[in-house]
């Protein structure tokens, strides 16, 4: 199975900023949801100007890509959506391989104590990562995975991505 694991340095700030600017603009027409599952939206798009901190994380993210992936990180794009997840809340079981991704990624923002994990699945194989905010771990885009239940208490949030070829003009 091919993941990465990497904690970004000091996430404080730009973490209580990004958390900050989601709860502003959560239930606003700023905002869209998809992917309903087992009672709540697992993809909520906000656009970056309208979360211009976001463009830190993505900005690391097609560093670390390009440096994994051997390309330069100006050749790639990012595509990102957060993903809120309230007390008793999962994501289901799904892979991201389904257009031109290079690698997937989960960058965690806000992780109440015991709010899940997240669980790759490769054939009989199960890796758990423990969310920690300012970790960002990166995988192959047809990795199934899925992240378990949120035991504790409040919001957990994380933005997750889909790493690909930039666009050619």
């Amino acid at each position: 199975m091919i993941y990465q694991e990497l904690t970004l340095g000091e996430t404080d700030k730009l973490n209580a900023s990004l958390y900050a600017r989601f709860m502003e603009l959560s239930g606003t027409d700023r905002v869209r949801q998809t992917h309903h599952f087992a009672g709540r939206f697992e993809n909520t798009y906000i656009e970056e100007a309208d979360i211009p901190d976001i463009a830190v994380v993505l900005n690391r993210v097609k560093q670390q890509a390009g440096q994994w992936l051997g390309i330069e990180a100006d050749t790639l794009r990012v595509g990102f959506w957060f993903n809120a997840m309230e007390a008793g809340q999962r994501t289901t079981l799904h892979h991201h391989d389904e257009n031109d991704e290079l690698l997937s990624a989960v960058y965690y923002i806000r992780v109440p104590e015991n709010s899940g994990e997240l669980i790759l699945h490769d054939d009989d194989r199960k890796v758990c990562i423990v969310p920690q905010e300012g970790k960002l771990v990166m995988f192959a885009p047809d990795v199934l995975h899925e992240v378990t239940a949120n035991l504790g208490s409040g919001l957990r949030l994380s933005v997750g991505m889909n790493i690909g070829p930039a666009e050619i003009k």
